[in-house]
């Protein structure tokens, strides 16, 4: 049995939609669809439960899945071995991080660690949805991911820094002299959301308050939420890391009441973890804290 069929079918059901898992994975719909219906014939009975609601597991998937996971989580321990035999470094570290991340921290975090452990080295891989860092985790094919506190799974939290939100403005926006933009103020007014599942940082904002903005039906990546921003097709609101380099066309301000995105580093497990990654984390509170104003 492939495992590449087993990761798919966790995928799937972890975003709840194949639409969503195949863009994940770099599979078609039909694709990912074939592949489904090919693991159920192998094992002999329905796995998943499809509908307008998206997919999730039958009964019997459901009594599998535990062992799939198991199975996933010896097959990448497996890897990671062979790829440290493989290798001259004594270690290998893997690390997935959000796009803003890994494009503003990481570069420096890893400059930094290969000076002072230059024996271990890190694999990175960049998440472009909110949820797959926490699923490679869960796999076993993350030492450690750099990402927003979320809900889902079991890890251990090392709080890096928090990440304030601005409002996204076209430029010929009438601030009328605000040097802030009030979160009460995006009620019922155009809004275009961040997608990839970074609607949960911002609808905790929004929710906690009691706000609730028009979003329009997109599903775009930032440059392109940016983008149609500047052209007048709404507001938005993101993070400081998210938006940074990123002005041309767009009126930046910070919104009020302050609020900020929570980044940290998450882990299976701080007391399981080799002295490598242990090194990775100090490294990384260690540069992190130096970037920040």
């Amino acid at each position: 049995m492939e495992s590449k069929k087993l990761e798919a079918l966790l995928m799937s059901v972890d975003l709840g939609s194949f639409t969503k898992a195949a863009e994940v994975l770099g599979y078609t719909q039909s694709g990912l669809t074939h592949m489904m219906n090919s693991l159920e014939k192998e094992v002999g009975f329905t796995l998943l439960e499809r509908g307008r609601s998206g997919v999730r597991l039958t009964e019997e998937g459901e009594r599998i899945a535990p062992a799939v996971r198991e199975f996933l989580q010896a097959n990448a321990r497996l890897d990671s071995v062979i790829e440290q035999v493989a290798s001259s470094r004594t270690e290998i570290i893997r690390v997935s991080a959000y796009a803003s991340i890994a494009m503003h921290w990481l570069p420096g975090i890893i400059q930094r660690f290969r000076e002072e452990c230059p024996d271990v080295d890190v694999d990175i891989r960049m998440a472009d949805h909110v949820d797959v860092p926490y699923e490679l985790l869960a796999q076993g094919k993350m030492d450690a991911i750099l990402v927003s506190p979320q809900d889902e799974g079991q890890y251990e939290w090392v709080h890096l820094a928090d990440d304030p939100m601005f409002a996204v403005l076209p430029k010929d926006f009438d601030t009328q002299g605000m040097t802030a933009f009030p979160l009460a103020a995006f009620e019922a007014r155009d809004f275009i959301m961040p997608s990839q599942g970074f609607d949960k940082d911002i609808m905790r904002i929004f929710n906690r308050i009691g706000v609730k903005p028009h979003i329009l039906p997109t599903w775009v990546d930032d440059p392109t939420v940016i983008s149609m921003v500047s052209h007048g097709l709404g507001v938005s609101m993101m993070t400081e890391l998210t938006v940074r380099g990123r002005t041309d066309g767009v009126k930046l301000l910070p919104v009020e009441p302050a609020s900020s995105r929570e980044l940290g580093l998450a882990v299976r497990s701080l007391d399981a973890a080799s002295d490598g990654l242990r090194h990775f984390i100090d490294c990384t509170k260690r540069v992190v804290a130096e970037m920040q104003p």
